[in-house]
Parts: C-alpha cells; structure tokens; sequence
C-alpha cells in the first residue's frame, strides 16, 4: 500500500503567462515548473499523478520519461475546474489503497521545504483530521478564509469569482492533504452537491473546505512566508517567484 500520492491539476494552458508550452512545464529561472514539484515533495509522497489536457498530454508524457519519480498521466478532456480535475483519477488510485491523498496546484513553486516537512508531520499526528492544508496571512489576498469566533472555517472568499476581499486575510497555498476517506468518500459526495462559481462558472475546490466542516476534522497550520502562497500566473508573479527562490 502507497502511504501518500500527490495529484497535481495541471491542465492549464499559461495563456496569462504568454507560455508556448503547457504551463506546467513553462521554466522558472531555466527549470520547469514539474521539477520545482518534484524535487519539493519527493521526499515524502510516493507517486505523482499529473492531470493534463488532452493538448499537453504528449509533450508532459516526455518530460515524464526523463525524471525519477515514479509518475502517472491522467486525461482532463475539459477545462471545468479544479475539483473535475482532483476527481479523474479516482478509481485508478482506489486500486493503490493510499492512505493519504496530497493535492497541488502546478503553479505553486515557492513552498518551502520547511512548511512541507510541518504537514507531512502534522498528517502523520493529527488525530483523525481528514482535511489538513497550510494557510499564511497576506495583504490583498487571492483566497481568505473566513472563521467564527472558535476558528472554525465558517466561509471562503475568492477573488477569481469576484466576492469582496479583505485588505489583510488567510490565503491558502494551493497545498491540501486529505486522508482516504475524504478523498474517495467524501470528496465525491461534495461533488454531487456542489455548483458552479459565480463567475468562472468551473466545478471549484476551494468551497471543500467549508463543507468538511459539517462531516470531519479540518486542520490548518501556519505557512512560513507569504511569497508562499504565489502562484505563476502572470510575467510579473513569474519574476517576483524567480528572484524569491534565488534568495532563499
């Protein structure tokens, strides 16, 4: 049995980042983006799941065969969200028997090794948590998280579906840890409930987070900084991530 494997949602196309390559493979400081994954989290995840478009599916397939990590390729015939995204695999993993499912969006690079190593801990004792995620607080942030009095995820603002965003608040890092029951019980209950988002009108993760309040243990722990939670999306995010990961 495979303790933990990681699936990365990685059909998009850079089109934001003028990328003649599919996205996951555009370079950041001359290495792709894939590799920045791998060499982060190989230590403690046991076999990548890359989810592609059909369009991309060749040229990732290639790269694929000249890295070490053990990998596997699944097909996103549509661009209908994250969540669609998260799911395609699921019956092919059932198989592995993992007992943890990581998820990571391509783009997010700059994680550092540091709060990688407090979740890997953190799933190993958090007692029957089944959703554990790192969250850092960011001015003009992308996703905020909002919380009741006992800390408590009460709701979720994103600013890609055009809600009101607070000045200061706790954005995610496109990082999230779900045990096997919540991965391949609960995720696809979520994801009959589920609608589309306002505005991007995709099948959405993020309001995962919420729902598993009412049927399990979620658990958030603090990021290490707040460059962190930056995706690659832009040429300025592009440059901002690349002189981030000199300096550290």
């Amino acid at each position: 049995m495979m303790k933990r494997i990681m699936i990365i949602p990685a059909a998009g196309t850079g089109s934001r980042l003028g990328a003649s390559a599919p996205k996951v493979l555009v370079r950041v400081n001359g290495q792709p983006m894939l590799d920045y994954l791998f060499e982060l989290y190989a230590p403690v995840v046991d076999l990548f799941v890359v989810v592609v478009s059909p369009g991309a599916e060749e040229e990732v397939r290639r790269f694929l065969g000249t890295v070490s990590v053990s990998t596997r390729v699944a097909l996103q015939q549509e661009p209908t969200g994250m969540l669609d995204a998260i799911l395609i695999p699921t019956e092919e993993l059932s198989e592995l028997r993992p007992a943890q499912i990581w998820i990571t969006w391509c783009d997010q690079i700059a994680v550092c090794s540091q709060t990688v190593h407090k979740l890997a801990q953190a799933t190993n004792n958090a007692a029957g948590a089944r959703l554990v995620f790192p969250t850092i607080q960011r001015e003009h942030p992308y996703i905020h998280f909002q919380r009741d009095k006992s800390g408590v995820i009460t709701g979720i603002a994103q600013q890609r579906e055009g809600d009101t965003m607070p000045q200061i608040g706790e954005n995610d890092m496109g990082l999230f840890v779900l045990s096997d029951s919540a991965y391949f019980d609960l995720l696809p209950c979520f994801s009959r409930e589920t609608g589309l988002g306002d505005e991007t009108k995709e099948r959405n993760f993020l309001p995962f987070t919420v729902w598993m309040q009412r049927h399990g243990v979620v658990q958030s722990l603090p990021g290490t900084h707040y460059l962190e939670s930056i995706g690659v999306n832009t040429q300025a995010e592009l440059k901002q991530i690349e002189q981030w990961l000199l300096d550290r």
